[in-house]
């Protein structure tokens, strides 16, 4: 089954005014939950009958749109599992880019982000809608993202919700760096937070095309903190349900220690900033940001990491080279925002914490 099938929202008699309050209790919003596939046959295997196990009505669809794959994925989705819709991008986008070119054809109020190595569970629809169905000025939902591998901690790539310190450096409720805490329960509250994993983000489909959807240029890494940090400028709020869990296992594509990694995340960092920042907080920030990056170069040189000190250098002249086109999408970003930073930023510094007062959980650090 193509994407061209799938069902067209319920069409309305424009003549009529109705309440969209009263007319939600009568008809459930149209949910697309869409997995990016690169050469995954094996992770579609293992995932993709969770997904289908617990993700059925009528209003939801399972679509795979798949990045130029070049393995036997689209043969394996037609003939295991043809529930599920397809949509053939026919060449590697990246994330970023292959989501925006899947979403925009594709009709829904809500989208679900979907890493392809993610096992969702019972339920895991249900409290993302609903928060976002009473609540228009929510943009994007989060689930607890726990490992697949030990299901009793919280998984690098989300936990319990996404936030960034001063300098831009990313982590999470029950992830500070590479520590990750065991989830006992201590963020089992509904919370605002700064950005939502890209494994798994329930997104208002509105909010998305109207802030104009993930960076293409970003490729992949960040793209998300990116586009919930643009949404946050539109006033918009992110946040985090521990009502609804999924179980991830990371570095499905790219290790994390992968260089390529590494260069998509010391580039992108910068990309972030230097979009995002408010005129006042811009250059002390990235000039503070550059010597930070300077000490990790020095930190993988003590390691013998030298394809990571590529990696960083390469970021660096990359970020350069990127000015003139950063600068105008940062007038663009600036337009529609205030002067402020957003209340879920840390306004401390994350490396001081974690390294020099070895605080590792995010609630010692706060």
């Amino acid at each position: 089954m193509l994407v061209s099938d799938i069902a067209q929202p319920v069409t309305r008699n424009p003549k009529r005014k109705t309440n969209k309050s009263v007319l939600r209790l009568h008809m459930s919003p149209k949910v697309a939950i869409v997995i990016l596939n690169w050469n995954g046959t094996k992770l579609l295997k293992q995932f993709l009958p969770s997904v289908i196990e617990f993700s059925k009505g009528d209003s939801t669809e399972i679509i795979v749109a798949d990045n130029g794959s070049t393995d036997d994925s689209l043969i394996v989705l037609r003939n295991e599992f043809p529930q599920v819709q397809i949509l053939d991008l026919k060449q590697n986008f990246g994330f970023a880019s292959g989501y925006n070119k899947a979403l925009n054809q594709i009709k829904a109020d809500y989208f679900v982000v979907l890493n392809s190595d993610v096992e969702v569970s019972s339920g895991w629809l249900n409290s993302p809608i609903q928060l976002m169905e009473r609540d228009a000025t929510i943009a994007a939902v989060q689930p607890k993202i726990l490992s697949y591998n030990q299901k009793t901690h919280f998984e690098y790539a989300g936990a319990a919700g996404g936030f960034i310190d001063r300098f831009g450096y990313p982590f999470c409720r029950g992830r500070i760096f590479n520590e990750v805490e065991a989830d006992n329960g201590q963020y089992n509250d509904i919370q605002d937070i700064f950005w939502a994993t890209g494994a798994c983000m329930f997104v208002r489909a509105t909010s998305f095309s109207k802030a104009g959807g993930f960076d293409a240029d970003f490729w992949a890494h960040m793209e998300e903190i990116d586009l919930c940090w643009r949404l946050k400028n539109r006033g918009q709020r992110i946040v985090f349900t521990p009502e609804s869990t999924v179980y991830h296992i990371g570095g499905g594509t790219l290790s994390y220690d992968n260089p390529q990694k590494l260069y998509l995340n010391f580039r992108n960092n910068l990309w972030l900033l230097y979009k995002n920042l408010p005129s006042n907080k811009l250059v002390g920030t990235v000039f503070l940001r550059m010597c930070l990056d300077g000490i990790a170069a020095f930190k993988l040189l003590a390691e013998f990491n030298l394809n990571g000190i590529r990696s960083v250098l390469k970021a660096h002249l990359h970020f350069y080279k990127s000015m003139p086109a950063l600068h105008r999408k940062r007038k663009l970003i600036q337009a529609e925002k205030g002067k402020d930073l957003p209340k879920e930023m840390l306004q401390k510094s994350i490396v001081f914490q974690f390294y020099v007062r070895k605080r590792k959980t995010f609630n010692d650090i706060l």
